[in-house]
């Protein structure tokens, strides 16, 4: 089916649905929603290259992946984000372009990706502190969105992240109502801009609890199932162990369980784990009652929400700096209890 022959059969101009196709505001929601259910009915796909040239966009979205073998992004975080704005992409009409360069390539594969024009849009990833992309971005002029935060950027830009402070405050709470005094933060990178809000929120809750905070008990690296393993190995070898951890990942939580169990350690009655989950899609948190206690936060809703805002920036440029701010819920599971006596 052409596109004149498609606009024939709903009665409307081939400029209406066009546009409509291609998400333009001045067509109304309830004309898109029936020119699209129409195009899939009819399994209607538009001449990308003709669309292109008269709508002057892509209809492609960028993502630049560091290939950094120490790289907060390459996990199955970053794969269920994808897969959520994949989701949205896919509905709108538009495709993705990945670029994987070494890490001191990545500012210069935004100079390209633009410069070719092969994107309409950029998603940024793994924002760190005080983050140059962000400025790098804003000088370029095409729009973006950065998943997450960064912290000591003053000028305005367009973000979707997770209170990650809240969430790992609340979680600490929940240890310290529990008994716990002994509290381990086995945390992200903390040039990572999500890592450092956690640590504050920890601090934060020992603080206000009149706990003193003791740097033995804080672990940060890279976030995998070795290096929760060995850290919680070296925590639990202290003179005096914690006798609860809090965990920035999934990951890092199932190390953290088999350090436990190689240590004859009952997690939930000995000592407790809270984990930050992320409602992984191939990493589930127990089948019917969580294993782990966690602060949850479904990353393929953040990806599909943060697409959604990237192609309404797209649509709308004149329009201010889109933000949007998840809060977790706090799940309760098998791995924590009272703490002991």
């Amino acid at each position: 089916m052409t596109l004149k022959e498609l606009a024939a059969s709903l009665k409307l101009s081939p400029t209406t649905v066009s546009r409509a196709l291609n998400g333009y505001p001045e067509v109304n929601a309830r004309t898109r929603k029936r020119v699209r259910d129409a195009a899939e009915h009819a399994n209607y796909h538009p001449n990308t290259r003709a669309r292109s040239l008269a709508t002057g966009r892509t209809h492609a979205i960028g993502h630049v992946i560091p290939l950094s073998s120490s790289h907060e992004i390459v996990n199955p975080v970053f794969a269920d984000f994808i897969a959520g704005a994949g989701e949205a992409y896919s509905r709108a009409g538009y495709e993705m372009v990945l670029s994987m360069v070494p890490d001191a390539d990545e500012a210069q594969a935004y100079r390209n990706m633009i410069a070719r024009g092969s994107v309409d849009g950029m998603i940024v990833h793994g924002p760190k502190l005080d983050d140059p992309r962000i400025a790098l971005l804003t000088q370029l002029g095409v729009p973006f969105v950065v998943h997450g935060r960064s912290s000591g950027v003053a000028a305005p830009y367009s973000w979707l992240d997770i209170n990650n402070n809240r969430s790992f405050r609340r979680a600490t709470e929940f240890l310290l109502q529990l008994g716990h005094r002994r509290i381990a933060l086995i945390n992200g990178l903390e040039n990572m801009d999500f890592a450092m809000r956690r640590r504050t929120g920890y601090l934060q809750a020992l603080q206000d609890a009149g706990v003193g905070a003791d740097p033995a008990l804080m672990r940060q690296a890279e976030m995998t199932e070795v290096f929760g393993h060995r850290a919680a190995t070296e925590l639990m070898r202290l003179p005096d162990p914690p006798t609860a951890f809090l965990s920035s990942s999934m990951l890092v939580a199932y190390g953290l369980r088999r350090a436990l169990v190689d240590q004859g350690v009952r997690m939930g009655r000995d000592v407790s784990v809270i984990t930050h989950d992320d409602d992984l899609s191939y990493l589930p948190n127990g089948d019917g009652l969580p294993l782990f206690t966690a602060t949850r936060s479904s990353v393929r809703d953040a990806g599909r929400q943060a697409a959604e805002m990237l192609l309404q920036l797209i649509g709308a440029p004149e329009q201010p700096p889109l933000t949007c701010l998840m809060e977790t819920t706090l799940i309760v599971g098998e791995s924590t209890g009272a703490a002991p006596q």
